[in-house]
């Protein structure tokens, strides 16, 4: 089992920047790939960034590309998202998610994941 927790959450003006931390426990942090998935109101979760488990290999959305940047530090089983020149369109509850390697664009593909965090960002 692992667990996930998200932080970071808040809220945000248009232009801003936000980052999103996953603090992981219980099997081996490094073991595992790990992605950012995001659900707004109404809408189906979808994929954001993930990496695999060293973090040298990313993988973003083209909504997100050049702008939001995924990095992990397995000492402190930690993964973080940073946001910049974030967009109301980008406001949505962002979930953690790990699976073993390797990484994944589909949620269905995921095993663990934290309770999510809300990003609103205001226009």
């Amino acid at each position: 089992q692992v667990q996930l927790v998200e932080s970071g959450g808040g809220l945000v003006q248009a232009g801003g920047s936000l980052r999103l931390s996953c603090a992981a426990s219980g099997r081996t942090f490094s073991n595992y790939a790990m992605g950012w998935f995001r659900q707004a109101p109404g809408k189906e979760r979808v994929f954001v960034a993930a990496m695999n488990w060293s973090g040298i290999s990313t993988y973003y959305a083209d909504s997100v590309k050049g702008r939001f940047t995924v990095s992990r530090d397995n000492a402190k089983n930690t993964v973080y998202l940073q946001m910049n020149s974030l967009k109301p369109e980008d406001t949505a509850v962002y979930y953690c998610a790990s699976k073993t390697s390797p990484p994944s664009r589909r949620s269905k593909d995921y095993d663990y994941w934290g309770q999510g965090t809300q990003v609103t960002v205001s226009s």
